[in-house]
């Protein structure tokens, strides 16, 4: 018999009895497939790759426990009640009995979300760790129009940009907003909460293009989810701040159109008994005792968003607003049309990429490069860590030159003395006593090939029947000393890269097939970088030849 052998009827054993095709689990559920990918949306059941795909490698497989799981969770048994109600009513609606379907239409079965988030999220902070993606969903939903066909209903809509609203009050009366960067997208925001980074990203208020190779089945049924994941979380951190949910709102301010306005008037009389920590009380006193004015055609949801996270006071032009452009107390106008019908001397009039710029630099930039018509210096990510990239844009220098002019610093020039600290610093960081050693070595090797020298030399001049060194043999001897020392620093080098490749070629060897992978994708990737870096430097060179040419 042989040794796998498996008689007909026994149990299975290995892959097959751990793992199940996507298939067999719908058979086994008794449910349809979409039923099956929400059941697994909510709970958090992902497929899996075996190493040995028992029904074939054209199959989707799932691990038996996950399915096992799902066929004793609740949210089963309230799928197969809706799927009995839509069954009892449709038959009813065919036999055109009114009554029945009125009567059928009454005991319409509902589920609730609340035991899947919190076995998925057992404490609040687990909750803000995944809110990333939710709160991206939320805010792109807000922005989308209804469509019946796709099923987005207007309920939905409004339900979204609620939600959004309410954590973007609370995010701005409570200071916890650190960055924000506009691109192509949309505008990224990072707020820190609980001590937890979140960033998320919301889409340009402008016209939304539908495109038709998306499912948005499963896109609202991911929205179902981070709904209630978003709403228990909005619930918790107004009660912290002893808020009542959901919140009340001025309805003159509805009314027209200043929803996040009227939110952060909600919110705004509310003392904070929590202590700030330093970053927090830099954000909220940044723009302290300053006054904007937003026209129209400049975003405005998002500056108002943006300044009252960072401690100012905003107005805009049209209905709602808190004061009128004829203010004399305004400081800064925000605008994006080259020309202006009236001006007031008393402010300065910038454009709106000033305001995030400010923030991401923390400190209030001068309004030179940014006044009305004027090409705006580049918007700096502050996602990128310019160390780690190899590269500093030269925007981002004038920025910590300001920023060190904020603090009272004094900052060499570049090249200067700063630049042979930070070498000599960095040599001890890569380990200067390794490097010591090796020079040492070097020296040494260095002074015998010297002596070797002198060596050769005597006993050439001995088989030539002379002993003493001629004034002219001295020199020569001088010069060759010092060929000598420019060959061997030549080959210390040498020896030293040598010895560092053969270092990297015996790690290599003792790494596995696996690692060894991953170290040569990391050298590619690393190779890769510094070419994108040496490329940046040398259109910077150019540039700046192209501007001494041009001057002269």
């Amino acid at each position: 018999m042989p040794k796998h052998y498996r008689p007909p009827g026994k149990k299975k054993e290995g892959n097959a009895a751990r793992y199940i095709t996507r298939s067999q689990a719908v058979k086994d559920l008794q449910v349809s497939l979409s039923v099956f990918r929400k059941l697994c949306i909510f709970k958090k059941v992902f497929p899996r790759d075996p190493k040995k795909k028992v029904k074939g490698n054209h199959h989707t497989y799932y691990h038996m426990k996950d399915i096992l799981g799902l066929k004793h969770d609740p949210l089963l048994v309230k799928f197969r009640e809706a799927r009995t109600y839509e069954k009892k009513k449709k038959k009813a609606m065919s036999k055109k009995n009114k009554d029945l379907v009125e009567r059928v239409s009454t005991h319409k079965p509902s589920y609730t979300l609340d035991r899947p988030i919190l076995e998925r999220y057992p404490t609040f902070i687990d909750a803000l760790r995944d809110l990333d993606d939710g709160l991206t969903m939320v805010h792109l939903f807000a922005a989308l129009p209804a469509i019946e066909r796709e099923n987005i209903q207007v309920e939905r809509i409004h339900s979204c940009r609620g939600l959004s609203l309410e954590w973007q009050a609370y995010v701005s009366r409570t200071h916890k907003l650190r960055k924000a960067f506009i691109s192509v997208k949309g505008i990224y925001y990072q707020a820190e909460v609980e001590g937890q980074k979140i960033t998320w990203l919301t889409p340009h208020a402008l016209q939304q293009v539908m495109p038709q190779d998306v499912d948005y089945k499963i896109m609202l049924t991911f929205l179902e989810l981070y709904e209630n994941l978003l709403g228990f979380v909005n619930f918790k951190l107004y009660n912290s701040i002893n808020l009542k949910y959901p919140p009340i709102l001025d309805p003159r301010l509805k009314a027209s159109a200043s929803d996040l306005y009227a939110f952060t008037r909600y919110v705004e009389n509310v003392a904070d008994e929590n202590e700030d920590d330093e970053e927090t009380r830099a954000c909220k006193t940044l723009f302290k005792d300053m006054t904007f004015f937003l026209s129209r055609e400049v975003p405005r949801e998002s500056l108002l968003f943006v300044i009252t996270a960072f401690g100012g006071v905003v107005s805009w032009e049209g209905d709602g607003a808190p004061f009128e452009e004829s203010n004399q107390s305004i400081n800064y106008q925000i605008v994006d049309r080259p020309s202006q019908s009236h001006r007031f001397i008393s402010r300065d009039y910038i454009q709106p990429q000033w305001v995030f710029d400010c923030i991401n630099a923390r400190i209030i930039l001068p309004t030179e490069d940014y006044i009305v018509g004027k090409v705006l210096p580049p918007h700096l990510s502050p996602f990128v860590d310019n160390e780690a990239e190899g590269h500093e844009p030269e925007y981002a220098e004038t920025i910590k030159r300001h920023q060190a002019a904020a603090r009272k610093e004094i900052l060499p020039m570049p090249g200067g003395e700063q630049d042979d600290l930070d070498n000599a610093q960095n040599l001890l960081a890569e380990g200067i006593i390794d490097r010591t050693k090796a020079k040492e070595a070097a020296e040494r090797k260095r002074k015998m090939a010297m002596l070797q020298e002198e060596y050769h030399h005597e006993l050439k001049k001995e088989l030539e029947g002379t002993t003493q060194h001629t004034p002219a043999t001295a020199e020569e001897g001088k010069k060759k000393k010092k060929n000598v020392d420019d060959e061997e620093t030549e080959d210390d080098d040498q020896n030293l890269q040598q010895f560092a490749d053969d270092n990297d070629n015996m790690s290599k060897v003792t790494m596995s097939r696996k690692k060894r992978r991953l170290y040569e994708a990391m050298k590619i990737s690393q190779e890769r970088k510094k070419a994108s870096v040496d490329t940046l430097k040398t259109r910077k060179k150019n540039i700046q030849n192209s501007k001494k040419t041009s001057s002269h």
